[in-house]
């Protein structure tokens, strides 16, 4: 697909369309959409911004690329004034104070905000279901779950609400609804995008990407939020991806996929037998492709999920409606805690928070969570050695297809597994994009540490192919 980025930017140039009227024509298709990825619109900011766009362009002065360009937010960034919620009790009526470091480089950069967006509670789910703004619908079958965590910024962009919208994913939650809703999304290598004003789920593994149509609308946005932020130390400075060097697919000679990922038993025959098909046709092109030996995803499900839940415990201890949050009173200090948490979160966030106290509690800190740093250890190294062997490795996004709304609820351990084939790639912080094409949920394509450009490229090289 073209790139949506570049056609509204001629059009806006070409005076063949105004900002206003894009941004209107947006916002009243959210207002109307029946998907509940709608948490709350940003319509006279997005509007006054509309009319500055229009202004300069009468004038004739010229405009950035981004600049007029709608998105949406996932609603887990904070932007300064406007409620972030995080789909919770909790913070439903929290005010951000200040603004996101990733936001605020969109901002600079001319795009227009229109919508925070609807979101598993704290980024807590796989599927938009755990959120007091009702379950997200799916793009393309409103009886199946959107996909989570950031499902509502994933169907916004399938609907065409939004040019692009800003997800955060942590174990999958860019690419798992990406893949159901048949759209693009990337996780960039850790530390590539500043998390600084990103409500932290598991900081070791969060990280800020994009959700768009193509992979060129991608590359632009993944560049207008990139670089170092003395606000996140984890961050470190990278170099602009050119266009002109993603459409190059030369430096890619081979491709690897995780043989216990393919015969799996989780894994439906419709999504195996796609895939194979995929790499037979890779194969037809002259790229070698190599079976890699790797963790079983169980284990990688059970890592991720033992140190994302300490992490979250550890993360969220701070919301106890003192300094904000909706406060419920109780007969004593201790009594208003247990209250307030108890009421505020939601039966997903609590069971992640017990399971990460419990996890890091006396006695079981050296017996469990410990083991999961080092087997993270082990994923990582296990990593660095396959990209001796291939330039890309290849996989599902997900083994199964979309379930209908409600069963993920009745079975949270369905749920954890649904991300068996994202959280390896999460542990090991590696960049990742899922391409929607290849599987009835996509492909998801990952580099080596900082690779990110590589990653772009062979999505070019697999739109063109398949």
């Amino acid at each position: 697909m073209e790139s949506l980025i570049h056609k509204i930017h001629q059009q806006l140039m070409n005076k063949e369309i105004s900002c206003t009227k894009l941004v209107q024509e947006k916002l009243d298709l959210l207002k109307s959409n029946t998907h509940n990825t709608v948490n709350s619109l940003l319509e006279d900011t997005a509007l006054d911004l509309a009319k500055k766009v229009d202004e300069k362009i009468k004038k004739g002065q010229e405009i950035g690329l981004l600049e007029g360009i709608p998105f949406g937010i996932k609603d887990v960034y904070m932007l300064q004034e406007t409620y972030t919620t995080a789909s919770s009790d909790l913070l439903k009526n929290y005010k951000s104070a200040y603004t996101a470091t990733a936001i605020q480089k969109l901002l600079d950069a001319g795009a227009i905000p229109l919508v925070k967006e609807n979101c598993d509670s704290f980024g807590h789910g796989s599927s938009s279901e755990n959120t007091i703004f009702g379950a997200v619908k799916n793009a393309v079958n409103s009886d199946l779950v959107g996909g989570g965590s950031s499902g509502g910024s994933a169907v916004n962009v399938a609907k065409n609400y939004t040019i692009f919208s800003i997800g955060g994913d942590t174990g999958g939650s860019i690419r798992q609804p990406a893949g159901y809703n048949n759209v693009f999304g990337f996780k960039p290598t850790y530390g590539r995008i500043s998390r600084f004003g990103l409500m932290a789920y598991a900081s070791s593994t969060d990280c800020v990407g994009p959700i768009a149509k193509s992979t060129e609308d991608i590359r632009i946005v993944l560049n207008a939020m990139s670089g170092k932020d003395v606000k996140d130390q984890t961050t470190y400075p990278s170099e602009i991806i050119s266009k002109e060097s993603i459409l190059n697919v030369d430096t890619i000679k081979t491709v690897g996929y995780f043989k216990n990922f393919i015969e799996s038993d989780a894994i439906s025959s419709e999504i195996k037998e796609s895939f194979l098909a995929t790499i037979d046709k890779i194969k037809a092109k002259g790229i070698e492709v190599k079976i890699l030996d790797f963790f079983e995803s169980d284990t990688l499900v059970s890592t991720y999920y033992t140190l994302a839940m300490a992490e979250t415990a550890s993360n969220l201890s701070r919301l106890d409606g003192t300094n904000y949050g909706n406060r419920i009173e109780g007969e004593n200090l201790k009594d208003t805690y247990s209250i307030t948490r108890s009421e505020n979160f939601s039966e997903e966030s609590k069971r992640r928070i017990v399971g990460g106290n419990q996890l890091l509690s006396q006695g079981f800190s050296d017996e469990i969570y410990l083991k999961g740093l080092n087997l993270r250890d082990q994923i990582a190294n296990n990593f660095e050695k396959d990209f001796k062997e291939v330039d890309i490795i290849l996989s599902p996004v997900t083994p199964n297809t979309p379930p209908k709304i409600g069963e993920s609820l009745k079975n949270p351990l369905a749920m954890y597994l649904s991300d068996a084939y994202t959280v390896g790639f999460s542990l090991g912080q590696l960049p990742t994009l899922t391409i929607p094409k290849g599987t009835a949920t996509g492909l998801q394509i990952t580099g080596a540490k900082t690779q990110d450009e590589l990653v772009l490229k062979f999505a070019n090289f697999l739109n063109d192919t398949l």
